[in-house]
This record gives structure tokens, sequence and C-alpha cells, in this order.
């Protein structure tokens, strides 16, 4: 396994390299992956005037919906590493003289504290497997709480409970150029968090209290439309990079490979339906826990 610093530069190298294709696919990333984190949400239960983090932001939908939940008198802050995202977030979502949810682009693992802090409560929605020191970022997360917040994530389970998820990049990959190396072990990747013993594990080690570790099982619905869903796929995935770099007769083959392997989740007529699994992580900041 590689070096803490070897994986956070490998780690901004990467998502800056991703961004123009969650760019792309923001507003159907928000439509169709909104059950990613729906039972963090749900668990969460923002109130009007709070102050809520949503670490990993991505385009800003997350953050946008927890604003409308805190609003008026309330705030919601999204962090995100990839600059290119944030600028998109606030195009996306912020309004005249800087109304509605703020964007910040930073890495949670050496921010002392977010901007914003002290914060009553933290979402983040598929982020944590992938930061390259978790006891690090979530350190810092704590930090930037008061006493007797509250946390709540999603991160995958393992890959068996997800099969769609290497099938859509599989399908492309033989058609693409060079992919960035598959993770190894605990580095950073969607199955990173698939140990719920070393989810806790980390969660302690950057101080949380009353940890809990929940299986959901979720499916996201998407359009019978094998060419959007499988651009989608691919553009948020490993091969986005590979794919925007490629002429568009291999990105044709990119998405018919991808189509093929997706198509046991299909249903001719109604659509996709992605089985997922999911861990819903739930934490409080210390043990003085919110009512």
């Amino acid at each position: 396994m590689a070096d803490i610093a070897t994986l956070r530069a490998r780690n901004a190298d990467f998502w800056a390299r991703m961004a123009p294709g969650w760019v792309n696919q923001a507003d159907r990333h928000d439509e169709i992956a909104r059950p990613l984190g729906a039972v963090a949400i749900d668990w969460l239960r923002p109130q009007p005037g709070e102050r809520v983090l949503d670490v990993g932001c991505g385009c800003g939908g997350t953050t946008a919906e927890i604003a409308r939940a805190v609003a008026p008198s309330g705030s919601a802050v999204g962090l995100d590493l990839a600059e290119a995202m944030v600028a998109t977030a606030r195009d996306r979502f912020t309004g005249p003289g800087g109304a509605g949810p703020q964007f910040v682009a930073g890495d949670i693992e050496t921010l002392d504290a977010v901007p914003g802090a002290p914060f009553d409560a933290v979402y983040s929605r598929m982020t944590l497997m992938l930061l390259a020191d978790p006891v690090a970022g979530l350190a810092t997360v704590r930090r930037s709480m008061r006493a007797g917040a509250r946390l709540a994530a999603t991160v995958f389970r393992d890959g068996r409970a997800n099969p769609w998820l290497p099938a859509a990049m599989l399908g492309a990959a033989a058609h693409l150029g060079p992919l960035p190396p598959l993770p190894i072990g605990d580095e950073p990747g969607p199955f990173a968090f698939a140990d719920a013993t070393r989810v806790t594990r980390v969660l302690t080690a950057a101080g949380f209290a009353d940890i809990g570790i929940h299986p959901y099982d979720v499916a996201l619905n998407a359009p019978d439309d094998p060419e959007a869903v499988t651009e989608w796929l691919i553009e948020i995935g490993p091969a986005g990079a590979a794919y925007r770099d490629a002429e568009p007769t291999i990105q044709g083959q990119a998405r018919a490979g991808s189509a093929r392997l997706l198509e046991r989740f299909r249903t001719a007529g109604t659509g996709y339906r992605l089985p997922t699994g999911l861990w819903l992580i739930t934490a409080y900041s210390d043990g003085n826990r919110t009512p």
C-alpha cells in the first residue's frame, strides 16, 4: 500500500481529472443517485435553524437539499476536494448576494477545521471510503462539530452487494486507454469501507462516540436509455477521463460494452434497476448526544 502523502497526491489528481464527468452528469446524478444518501438524510433529519456540513458535496445537489431543510434561519456548507465541482455547485445553487448554500474547496484531511464551524450535524454521501487517510479526515470533521452534534454518512458495502458498479467500468475499459490503478487493500476506493469492523475502528480513532453501522439495500432506478445511462456511469467512474479523451467511435464502443454487462439490470420499456448495498454510518461528536 502506498504512503499517505502518495495517496493524497493521487486522490487530488484523480478527482481533478474526474470532475468534468461529474459536472457533465450533475443533473442526471442528482435525480438517479438520491437513494445513495436518502437513508442518511432520513436519519439526520436536518431541522430549521441548524448548521449542517456536507462532506464530499460534489456538484452541490445534496447540499442544496439540506439547505432547503434548514431554511430559513439555518445554513448548509458543502465541502469537496475537486475545485471544478465546487465552482459548478456555486453556479448551480448560490443565489444573488451569496444566498443559499455555501461551498468550499479543500481537503478534509488537511484542514484544521471547516469554514463555518461549529456544525450541528454532518452529512456525507459515498465519500468517506475515498479518503486517503480517513482517520485524519474524520478527525477534522469531529473538530468542526459542536458538542453532541450528529454524523450520518453512507458508503458502499462490498462488490457482491453492488454488482453493477464493476460491470459499468469493465464493459467500457476494454475499449479505452490505460485507466487509473485499482485500489489495493485499504487504499481509497468504492469498497474501502466494506469491512464494518474497520469503519468502527476508523471512527473510534477519530474520536466519535455512539457509533452505529447499519446495512441498507436500495436500488437506483434509471430510464430505459442505454446510451444515457452508460455514459452517466462511465463519466462518473474511473474510466471517465479516458472516455472523454477517446474518439466518438471509441466512446460508442465503450458505451456498448457497458450496456452489454448492464443488460441484466434492465427491463426493456421500463428501465434499469441497479441493486445497491450500503452501510449507513451514524455517530456523535461526543457522548453528549443531541436530543
